[in-house]
């Protein structure tokens, strides 16, 4: 049987056709952390606003700085994470605040800056990632990443699942959601990011902030919620001030 030419040529044209790669969920991860800046978060100082606090980072060869400053009654707060663990001072004097205490603040201090530059933190040891399949939302596509952590090495929150969209062509993150333990149960959380912008080379996003009410759910279905328009607004998490610095230290 003879075909017609221009079918040889479709069939020759689509058999010559690479075929599309099936990446893994650790291969978009880390497509994502680079488009979002990579390497540059591993050696970066910068500090940025986040309501009524300023947060001040540092890395650099594996050694950090996670801190946030802000003044009350007892003078200028300042709440610091390093390798060497969680220290509060005020008026820059070192002060003793009992255990339990500690653990809530270096969890507050580490989750603000943990949310500022996500998806980095992705590769840590105690994060395990999970592809779900590709979606849709608002008619564009994502891989549905499930992240989950190890209890050794994943904080007091070990338990807490999170989900993140990443845009199937620019690996971009454009939401996120998790669950976390309430007293009464479980909580939800959805993000919408909105207005990127690029500061030394690194990514930053704000997001709008959505609840459910519902507690029969899983956390995977918080798009279709999305989707639906099922969810409340709850607030916008907005960074400010964001800048660069050459190195920062708990003098600063």
């Amino acid at each position: 049987m003879k075909y017609p030419i221009f079918l040889v040529f479709l069939f020759v044209l689509v058999a010559c056709e690479p075929s599309k790669k099936s990446l893994t969920a650790q291969e978009i991860v880390n497509e994502a952390i680079a488009v979002a800046g990579g390497s540059k978060f591993d050696s970066a100082a910068y500090s940025f606003q986040f309501r009524d606090k300023q947060y001040f980072a540092s890395r650099n060869k594996g050694l950090f700085t996670l801190a946030r400053t802000f003044k009350d009654t007892t003078g200028i707060v300042k709440d610091v994470i390093t390798n060497s663990g969680f220290t509060r001072y005020v008026n820059n004097k070192p002060v003793v605040i009992a255990d339990s205490t500690k653990a809530q603040l270096h969890a507050a201090v580490n989750s603000v800056h943990y949310f500022a530059v996500l998806p980095y933190g992705l590769n840590d040891a105690a994060v395990n990632k999970e592809l779900l399949g590709t979606v849709s939302i608002k008619n564009t596509p994502y891989y549905k990443i499930k992240v989950t952590f190890n209890e050794a090495g994943g904080g007091e929150d070990y338990e807490d699942v999170f989900i993140y969209w990443i845009h199937t062509n620019t690996f971009k993150t454009a939401y996120l959601a998790y669950s976390y333990e309430e007293d009464d149960g479980i909580g939800f959380r959805f993000r919408e990011a909105f207005n990127e912008r690029y500061v030394g080379e690194m990514r930053f996003v704000d997001y709008n902030n959505y609840k459910t009410e519902k507690t029969d759910i899983l956390v995977e279905d918080l798009d279709d919620l999305f989707e639906n328009n099922s969810l409340t607004l709850v607030s916008k998490i907005n960074l400010e001030a964001i800048k660069m610095a050459a190195s920062f230290s708990v003098a600063d």
